[in-house]
């Protein structure tokens, strides 16, 4: 149900995994690497991660999700490495028997990666590099790496 790869990802292969005889719908949220960002144009991303606490986190949200929503169920796939502009980032798939809950689950979803998987991101710009990580958490960034607590 949960990922990181450092291959690109299959939309499909994450929607098939949340796929129920008892949902009525599925969405499906997939994070591309835009040009513009806070005015800079980026040239292309990477993403390094703590894969064995990312993937504990991934299973926490799921929990979560079922603690809110009790019939929806989450698959999520997160790529690692260099990634250009209009890659896909990430994908979370959420199925439910009803549309509202499948919607809202998927943005809590996003949300929490954002918030606690330890997941960072180097923007590679025309202007220079910089980390960025949106971990609330004292999650250690890979060895030099600056601690950035930024937005996104």
């Amino acid at each position: 149900m949960f990922e990181i790869t450092d291959k690109p990802i299959d939309v499909e292969q994450v929607r098939g995994k949340v796929v129920s005889r008892n949902a009525g719908a599925i969405t499906v949220f997939i994070g591309t690497v835009r040009e513009m960002t806070a005015g800079k144009k980026t040239l292309h991303l990477e993403y390094q991660a703590y894969t064995p606490m990312a993937l504990k986190m991934f299973e926490q949200i799921a929990k979560e999700v079922q603690e809110r929503w009790g019939d929806a169920q989450i698959a999520i796939s997160h790529r690692i490495g260099h990634l250009a502009i209009s890659d896909i980032a990430v994908v979370i798939a959420v199925s439910s028997p009803h549309r509202k809950t499948a919607y809202e689950a998927n943005e809590y979803a996003i949300d929490r990666i954002k918030q606690i998987v330890p997941i960072w991101k180097k923007e590679h710009w025309e202007d220079g590099t910089e980390w960025i990580g949106d971990q609330l958490e004292n999650i250690p960034y890979p060895t030099g790496m600056p601690s950035l607590n930024k937005e996104d």
